[in-house]
């Protein structure tokens, strides 16, 4: 079992940045690449972008290209999703998850992600 804790959410104005973090435990954290997944109301979820398990390789959507990158710390079981030049599109509840090492995590239907975090609100304002 993968425990995943979000943070850093909250309001922004567009055009302004925010840093999720994503917190770890329970197993061995390089094992699992991750993954940050978006849902805004009224809306499916949304593959925002992922990272493999040794941190070489990301992977990210049309939508956040150039202005979302992600990282990971292993040492520190942290995933974090810079958000620069965020627009009110952005918003949206996003969630990170864990995709075991070997799986299809760059596919984008998340099919690939077991575990999974509760969420932390981003909301962009004009």
């Amino acid at each position: 079992q993968v425990f995943l804790q979000e943070s850093g959410g909250g309001l922004v104005q567009a055009g302004g940045s925010l840093r999720l973090s994503c917190v770890a435990s329970g197993r061995t954290f390089s094992d699992y690449a991750m993954g940050w997944f978006r849902q805004a109301p009224g809306k499916e979820r949304e593959f925002v972008i992922a990272i493999d398990w040794s941190g070489s390789a990301t992977h990210d959507s049309p939508a956040v290209k150039g202005r979302f990158t992600i990282s990971r710390d292993n040492v520190k079981n942290t995933v974090y999703l810079q958000m620069n030049n965020l627009k009110p599109e952005d918003t949206a509840v996003y969630y990170c998850a864990a995709a075991e090492e070997g799986s299809r995590w760059y596919m984008s239907d998340g099919k690939a992600y077991s575990y999974w975090g509760q969420g932390t609100q981003v909301t962009v304002s004009l």
